[in-house]
């Protein structure tokens, strides 16, 4: 897994500059069979598929999504909707046309600051 991490020696005011998002859109957790754990979840919980593949799916709840992932394409971690992550130089684009990037908390546990961009945000990028 080869993630790029924006710098984790942050400050104390650093991190309580990040307090200021406040939504939470996900949260992630690794699994070994991405077609088992989907089923698993459809069985036991009322949740939808929004998108799955070999390597995660994203389901969702009334309240909250959840991903599933193989540990070899993104660790655990939760995110918050940061559009800041359009700008942000570590920021990738995935497949799904997310923008996102990871930080590391005081703990070193992994957020994701993700933003799900418009048409107009991608032709100005």
């Amino acid at each position: 897994m080869d993630l790029q991490i924006s710098d984790s020696s942050k400050t104390k005011d650093d991190i309580m500059s990040l307090s200021k998002l406040n939504t939470i859109d996900h949260l992630a957790v690794q699994v070994d069979d991405i077609s088992q754990s989907v089923s698993w979840y459809l069985k036991n919980y009322m949740c939808e598929v929004i998108y799955a593949d070999d390597t995660w799916a994203f389901l969702q709840f009334n309240n909250i999504k959840i991903a599933l992932v193989t540990n070899d394409q993104h660790p655990d971690h939760f995110a918050v909707l940061d559009s800041s992550a359009l700008n942000n130089k570590n920021a990738i684009k995935h497949r799904d046309g997310t923008i996102s990037y990871y930080t590391k908390d005081l703990d070193d546990n992994y957020i994701e600051h993700i933003y799900y961009p418009s048409n107009k945000d991608l032709k100005n990028k």
